[in-house]
Parts: C-alpha cells; structure tokens; sequence
C-alpha cells in the first residue's frame, strides 16, 4: 500500500509526465536525427567520395562459403565500418543539437534571472533574494555608522 501511495506522489508531482514527454520526444528526435544524416548528409558526401556508399563499406575478414547447391555453410565476417561513420554522424549531429539547445536555455535562464533586465520578468525568488541582499546590505551600512 506504501508503494502505491508513493507512485501516486510521483506521478500527481509531474514527474512522471515529465520523463514520458522527454521519452516521446526523443524517440522522435532520434528518427529525425537518423533520416538526416541518413538522407541529407550521407548522400552528398558519398557524392563527394565518387558515389561510395558508406553504409555498405566493410572490411571482410572471411568471406561467405556456399556448398554446391548455393546454401550458405559458413556466414560472412565482416568490419562494417560504414555503419560506424553513419552512427559517429548521427552522435555529432545529436550533441551539437544539444549544445545548442542548451546554449540557448542557459542564455534564457541568465536573462531571466538579471534583476536590472526590465524586458523580462524576473521570477519571484531571485527578486525576493534581491531584496533580501539589499536590506541586509542597507542593516549593515546601518550598524557600521552606529559604531
């Protein structure tokens, strides 16, 4: 029963719809991520390397046997460095997006929390915290010139 009460506080907090909206967006971010660098990127640069294909570059290290009737008895084994650089682009595109996003949040978040920034409102708590810092600072002015 403690379970279930405390579920129930993880999920009315938000927390819960959080992490399943971050999913939700991931997940799509992540087929968008991998339809550009498969569809956009991939392509001109196998344009630039005179039509190689890079997803299907590998190196062989034993070639598939085949008996008389064409089954295949022993499988390829195979480096598929193609896929490698495909998924090395992928990870550049997704972190450098990331940046970015981030870049952006961080120089919101500073914008938003400079209390001389007239255009934004700052929040509650800096501007409670603002104000506290000045009563202090005007407390101690105070008691310095009772001295």
């Amino acid at each position: 029963m403690k379970l279930f009460k405390e579920f129930k506080e993880f999920a009315v907090k938000g927390n819960m719809m959080d992490m399943a909206i971050g999913i939700i967006i991931g997940a799509s971010f992540n087929k968008v991520i991998d339809v550009l660098a498969k569809e956009v990127l991939l392509p001109p640069l196998s344009l630039l390397s005179d039509g190689v294909n890079y997803q299907d570059k590998k190196i062989v290290l034993r070639d598939e046997v085949a008996d008389a009737v064409g089954v295949v008895s022993t499988a390829e084994v195979a480096i598929a460095y193609g896929h490698l650089i495909e998924v090395l682009l992928d990870f550049l595109i997704i972190g450098f997006t990331v940046f970015i996003v981030v870049k952006f949040m961080n120089k919101l978040r500073r914008k938003s929390q400079d209390i001389s920034d007239e255009t934004v409102v700052t929040p509650k708590d800096i501007e409670l915290l603002s104000d506290l810092k000045v009563l202090m600072e005007e407390q101690n002015n105070l008691l310095k010139a009772g001295k």
